[in-house]
């Protein structure tokens, strides 16, 4: 839906009013036109399209999150999970938990005696969980976390290699003294971004500058913050790498109160491919969280009914182009 909604030059809500027949919305004949020329283009087919109910009723799998409101990536799982057990005729069940575990034993023991197929156990920020000992009584994936016995299979994206293929593609662009604006350290993907930067620096040759590294908070004002700080410092950048796009937001509003002018004086990278980086100027080169695909795991996972044979799977984030991260380009 995000592709239809790009290519329309519309929101997602509006493309989804439109294929679910909302004509009490105030959406004009032109916009519609314009949404349903881009499914025909892209050959989107929505969810429930062709697909008569069934008269036994459909499968269940369960899609268990700690948070849902708090980011957007929550919502990308959840779409991800739905669109792959829909292939399967499966529906997917989703409850927020806010991290209650006698809320999440409650609702297990529920989904136990509905005989759902499988459970989803998802996390909002990638770390370690403990999930309750009624998980023990499903079929179970853990989505964007892990547990320390490994007792369940996880999916969980690549950040190490996220970040060493962002840092790859600013030194290919002929830059040396790259910067790195960290979230906040306690976060695992944090971290493990900023080992992928190191590990491509050395790589390269290129000393790491402890001078270049600058904790940020994963928010504008943070990104905004580290920048006045790294261009303050004895070590001009030629590049900065923010750990997240909220960051580079920041970032790209310092370089601007500075005079610098990001893809002519100074590259910037990010991270996550929120829907801001595209709309930015000019737009940020960024790696894609892949939350949709890795929603998709979890539901082809369960219904497939898979062997436990993959204990954690770490699934690739990829580099998207755009113009901010070679200077001259």
């Amino acid at each position: 839906m995000k592709d239809v909604a790009v290519r329309a030059g519309v929101s997602q809500s509006t493309v989804s009013f439109v294929l679910n027949g909302q004509e009490t919305m105030r959406i004009s004949a032109e916009t519609r036109q314009r949404v349903l020329h881009a499914v025909d283009t892209l050959g989107y087919r929505p969810r429930a399209a062709g697909r008569p109910p069934k008269a036994t009723g459909h499968r269940v799998i369960g899609l268990m999150l700690d948070e849902v409101a708090t980011s957007p990536f929550a919502a990308i799982s959840i779409e991800g999970a739905q669109e792959e057990a829909w292939k399967h005729d499966v529906l997917v069940e989703v409850v927020m938990t806010g991290g209650d575990k006698e809320y999440e034993t409650a609702v297990l023991r529920k989904w136990s005696a509905d005989r759902v197929e499988g459970v989803i156990y998802g996390s909002i920020l990638t770390r370690k969980t403990e999930p309750p000992d009624a998980l023990t009584k499903h079929q179970a994936v853990l989505l964007n976390c892990y547990d320390d016995g490994g007792r369940w299979p996880s999916v969980v994206p690549a950040e190490r290699r996220g970040g060493e293929v962002a840092t790859n593609a600013l030194i290919a662009a002929g830059h040396k003294k790259i910067a790195f604006i960290s979230g906040e350290p306690w976060m695992e993907a944090s971290d493990q971004r900023m080992e992928g930067y190191e590990r491509a620096l050395r790589a390269a040759g290129i000393p790491i500058d402890p001078s270049l590294i600058v904790e940020g908070n994963f928010l504008p004002s943070g990104g905004r913050s580290a920048t006045l700080s790294l261009l303050d410092g004895t070590t001009r950048p030629d590049a900065i790498f923010c750990a997240n796009d909220l960051m580079a937001v920041g970032c790209y509003e310092a370089l601007k109160e500075l005079g610098e002018s990001v893809g002519e004086t100074i590259a910037v990278m990010g991270y996550d491919d929120q829907e801001i980086a595209q709309h930015l100027s000019p737009a940020l080169t960024t790696v894609l969280l892949p939350h949709r695909e890795m929603g998709q795991w979890c539901a082809d996972f369960l219904v497939s009914h898979a062997k436990n044979e993959i204990s954690q799977h770490r699934m690739e984030c990829p580099l998207i182009l755009r113009d901010s991260h070679a200077i001259g380009a």
